[in-house]
């Protein structure tokens, strides 16, 4: 059930192919193996709208959030942060603000139905 959500600036479309990049943080989160490939979803939102400190819009960013069920270790969470980093910096290491945040869904309150 994990899920994989980049946001990113609309300035960044202009120099990185977004679509190849989320595809290749998708696989770089499969060949984790912190989970069944067949579970992990991921999407892309792209803003129009955002303010980074003092600078307003003038800063691009790639911000990645990655949230999967409690259960695996800290070591095991840096590890797929440092992965997906390695792809934001080989693709986007022209983007100012490139993050990652890794959480912990809490399996005792999450709930999946598939049809």
């Amino acid at each position: 059930m994990p899920h994989l959500i980049m946001e990113y600036s609309n300035s960044v479309d202009e120099r990185v192919n977004t679509q190849r990049l989320l595809e290749d943080l998708h696989h770089a989160a499969i060949q984790s193996g912190l989970f069944d490939a067949p579970s992990l979803k991921s999407r892309s939102l792209r803003y129009h709208d955002w303010l980074v400190g003092e600078e307003a819009d003038s800063v691009d960013f790639i911000h990645v959030t990655f949230e999967l069920l409690d259960g695996r270790s800290a070591e095991q969470k840096r590890e797929l942060s440092r992965q997906l980093m390695s792809v934001l910096q080989q693709q986007a290491n022209h983007v100012r603000s490139l993050t990652i945040n890794i959480r912990d869904m809490d399996r005792e309150c999450c709930q999946k139905v598939v049809n």
